[in-house]
């Protein structure tokens, strides 16, 4: 989906989301500078700016200066593009930023100050997969040792198979 051009009410205060531009990228970036301070990125720009190498001097100067209202973060939110409910995610392996993404037209929502903790992380994208990938491995790695486990314990309790039958089951002949 492509950056929205019409005007969007925030997912966190419901008031109207400024449009900055970014030149750079050629992109609109919706920020709430009238209520909670959160930034609403349409489908893929999110990318764009979350490593720290990355330019987001239009949007610390659209914010600079302002106080924000505070907001709910446990509520649910509503896409403002397209209507869906947005899902709670964590930013990262790390699981320490939570964000509003949406499945149906892929915007994410983050809040006042989230894209700024967010950069902090991971000095670049190399490193933010590597902790995922990492992440991933830890998690099945349990996954797959619990499995073997509760197969050898199965294997264990079962009754003894005689020769005959390993023998059938296996092919040739049984050998007594």
């Amino acid at each position: 989906m492509s950056d929205t051009l019409q005007t969007i009410k925030c997912p966190a205060c419901n008031k109207e989301m400024i449009k900055v531009f970014v030149p750079e990228e050629g992109i609109n970036i919706d920020i709430c500078l009238n209520g909670c301070g959160g930034i609403f990125f349409d489908n893929r720009e999110f990318k764009k700016f979350d490593e720290k190498a990355e330019n987001i001097d239009e949007i610390l100067k659209a914010i600079e200066g302002k106080t924000f209202a505070l907001v709910d973060e446990s509520l649910p939110r509503t896409c403002p593009v397209c209507g869906s409910k947005m899902v709670k995610n964590y930013s990262s392996a790390n699981r320490t930023i939570q964000i509003d993404e949406c499945y149906s037209c892929g915007g994410k929502f983050l809040d006042n100050g989230e894209l700024q903790k967010i950069r902090e992380e991971f000095e670049t994208e190399a490193e933010r997969s590597q902790a995922t990938m990492r992440e991933l491995y830890d998690t099945v790695g349990v996954k797959l040792r619990e499995m073997d486990e509760q197969r050898a314990e199965a294997y264990s309790k079962r009754p003894p198979v005689s020769r005959l039958f390993q023998a059938l089951i296996y092919g040739g002949r049984p050998h007594f």
